[in-house]
């Protein structure tokens, strides 16, 4: 394969991408990590870098956005944070010692999970009472419905949440993915935050925990310019194309279909070549 035909593939695959991980706030490693180690026979540590990359390339693109619409939780964002980058520096660290099929397995599992959470709530349970904590820190707010109004919600179990956040970390720093797949089910299901916000929450923070797990890639050189650059370049135009799109949608129950379905097929794509070895 000659060097346009393996840029130009990455190229529309990570548009493909960053567009899918702004609209269901995955960050794009969903798609990445795969599209590089199955189709294209990337070592999986090299597409964990070049995929931690695109991660903040996707959350630079379409958060500014989201947050110039106001539908991102800036204060809860800010918070949650802490809990994902020390799970994420966690999570680097140990990605070095583990065998590369069994975090191809993991990878599976994990998206598995999340599609199946997904889809769990057929209508959003949102409740407009915070909790006592999450009054106390003012984690609760507001976002427009696209109809010139403004929805209020409240934020429940913030222990909770923290503790899930820390977890998404530490697969973060493992896998690549950002772990956009596990805040979005955290804050939409154990928070009870609209699905919109919790997207667009997600994309705010993926930047942060993704910048400190790439850290500790950089230094050990598994950051391959040559490969950063046309994934970023692709992630980044989707993820503006993105944000684009979810601003002046009303409803999100399409986004959490596409979100099942894409997880589900590349989760089993992965485990399968993770039990077979051919990673």
């Amino acid at each position: 394969m000659s060097v346009i035909l393996f840029t130009l593939i990455i190229l529309i695959g990570s548009y493909v991408a960053g567009l899918l991980g702004s609209l269901t706030g995955l960050g794009g490693g969903v798609v990445i990590i795969p599209l590089l180690t199955l189709l294209l026979k990337v070592d999986i540590h090299y597409a964990i870098g070049a995929s931690l990359v695109s991660v903040i390339a996707t959350s630079s693109g379409s958060a500014a956005a989201y947050v110039k619409e106001g539908i991102t939780n800036i204060r809860l964002g800010m918070f949650l944070e802490i809990a994902t980058t020390i799970g994420a520096l966690a999570g680097a660290l140990l990605a070095v010692y583990v065998p590369t099929q069994y975090i191809a397995i993991l990878f599976g599992v994990i998206l598995t999970f999340s599609a199946i959470m997904s889809l769990r709530k057929k209508a959003e349970s949102v409740t407009e009472k915070p909790s006592f904590l999450a009054e106390k820190l003012k984690l609760y707010g507001s976002y427009p419905n696209g109809s010139g109004t403004d929805v209020k919600y409240g934020v429940t179990r913030v222990g909770g949440g923290f503790f899930m956040m820390l977890f998404a970390g530490v697969i973060s720093g493992l896998l690549g993915i950002g772990s956009g797949a596990l805040k979005v089910i955290a804050m939409d299901t154990i928070m009870k935050i609209p699905f919109k916000v919790s997207t667009t929450t997600s994309n705010f923070m993926i930047g942060v925990t993704a910048a400190a797990s790439a850290v500790v890639y950089l230094q050990r050189g598994y950051i391959d310019p040559g490969l950063s650059m046309p994934v970023v370049i692709g992630v980044l135009l989707g993820a503006l194309s993105g944000s684009k799109i979810l601003v002046h949608t009303k409803s999100s129950g399409w986004l959490r279909w596409v979100f099942a379905v894409v997880v589900t097929v590349l989760a089993a794509q992965m485990m399968y070549n993770g039990i077979t070895g051919k990673i």
